[in-house]
C-alpha cells in the first residue's frame, strides 16, 4: 500500500510540472482563483483519483463512489513542492448510495465527506441552499482536477472549468449536463477521468455555490468515454445529511 501511494504521488508530481493549457476534457477556461483553491485531488491506495471540494477547512465533499471499501484515501497538497499526501481522519458515504445504480447512470445518493487530519488554509466553497430549482438550459460550471485529454493521465492534475448546460428534465435526483456548442452530437467539454466528485457550481447573487457533484460521464452520442454528457448528483436531497455529518465531526458549517 505504501509503495502504491509513492507511485501515485510521483505521478501527481509529474502532472503538476506539466500543467496543460486546456480546461476539462475538450478545452475551456480556468476557474477563478477562489474556486480553484477550494478544489482538491483525492487519491486512493489502489491508484484511483477523484476531485473534492473544501466546504470547511478540514471537510471535503466528494462522490460516494470515490470512497471504496478497504482502500486508504489521502488528499494531495499541491501547495507543497514537491506535492505531498495528507492524511484523512475519517470518511462517510451516504447510506442510500448504490453502485449498481451509478454504473447504469441512474440516480443514487453519490455523496461522501472526508475529514482531514489537519485543516488547510484555503477558504472553503459555499454549499447551495436547500431550495435550488434547476431548469433545462441553465448553466452550471463544473470544476475538476481530472484529465484534459481522454486517456492521457499526464494531462491532469490542475483545476479546470467547463460551463455546461442543463439538458433533459432535471430534478432533485439527477442533473445531466452537456456542452451547448456540441449538444452531445460530437465530443465537447465535459467531465472525464479524475473529475468524479467535482463540484458543479451555480451562480448566485452572493457568488458561486455548489449545486451538485459529478457522478459519471459519457462520450458523444452516449458512447463510453468523455465529452458527451456529464451526470451530476444534485445536493438538494442530501444537504441536511452533509451538514449533520460535518457538524458531528466538529465542523462549523
Amino acid at each position: 500500500m505504501i509503495q502504491q501511494f509513492i507511485r501515485t504521488l510521483a505521478a501527481v508530481t509529474v502532472l503538476t510540472l506539466t500543467q496543460p493549457v486546456f480546461a476539462m476534457v475538450g478545452g475551456g477556461g480556468a476557474p477563478s482563483p477562489a474556486v480553484a483553491n477550494a478544489v482538491v485531488t483525492i487519491v486512493g491506495s489502489r491508484g484511483s483519483s477523484c476531485t473534492g471540494t473544501l466546504i470547511a477547512r478540514d471537510i471535503v465533499l466528494t462522490a460516494a463512489h470515490c470512497i471504496a471499501p478497504g482502500v486508504t484515501t489521502k488528499l494531495v497538497d499541491y501547495k507543497s513542492q514537491p506535492p505531498r499526501l495528507l492524511d484523512i481522519r475519517r470518511t462517510a458515504t451516504h447510506t442510500q448510495f448504490n453502485m449498481q445504480s451509478l454504473l447504469a447512470h441512474r440516480a443514487t445518493a453519490d455523496v461522501a465527506l472526508l475529514q482531514l487530519a489537519s485543516p488547510l488554509s484555503a477558504s472553503p466553497a459555499t454549499l447551495g441552499g436547500a431550495l435550488m430549482p434547476i431548469t433545462a438550459g441553465q448553466r452550471l460550471t463544473v470544476v475538476g482536477m481530472g484529465v484534459a485529454i481522454a486517456g492521457d493521465g499526464r494531462s491532469g492534475g490542475v483545476a479546470r472549468a467547463a460551463s455546461l448546460s442543463v439538458t433533459g428534465r432535471p430534478g432533485t435526483l439527477q442533473i445531466r449536463l452537456v456542452d451547448p456548442s456540441t449538444n452531445n452530437a460530437r465530443a465537447g467539454l465535459g467531465a472525464c477521468t479524475g473529475d468524479s466528485g467535482a463540484p458543479a457550481f451555480l451562480d448566485s447573487s452572493g457568488g458561486p455555490v455548489i449545486a451538485g457533484v459529478v457522478s459519471w460521464s459519457t462520450g458523444a452520442n452516449n458512447a463510453a468515454g468523455c465529452g458527451g454528457l456529464t451526470g451530476v448528483t444534485p445536493l438538494a436531497l442530501y444537504r441536511d445529511w452533509i451538514l449533520k455529518t460535518a457538524r458531528s465531526w466538529g465542523a462549523g458549517i
